[in-house]
């Protein structure tokens, strides 16, 4: 584990202190665990986000119908 110094406004520092003698932890822990937390999820995001962008759709087994083809046993009814 790495010791890491930060800098924050008074008020930060105040509410993180609230929040770890909530939780019954430390601040140096607090902030830890929200980091690895915002790294977690940053990292879900980024494999969803490549998996999406490789997904393939299915090809076609033939090109698209035309006009005449999608109407043609309609129009077949009437002659």
């Amino acid at each position: 584990m790495k010791n890491v110094t930060i800098t924050m406004e008074d008020s930060v520092a105040d509410w993180a202190r609230l929040e770890a003698a909530r939780r019954n932890t430390s601040v140096s822990r607090l902030v830890g665990e929200m980091l690895a937390e915002k790294m977690r999820r940053d990292g879900a995001y980024e494999r969803a986000m490549r998996e999406a962008l490789q997904f393939r759709s299915i090809p076609f087994e033939r090109a698209y119908l035309t006009r005449d083809e999608i109407y043609a046993e309609r129009l077949d009814r009437f002659r």
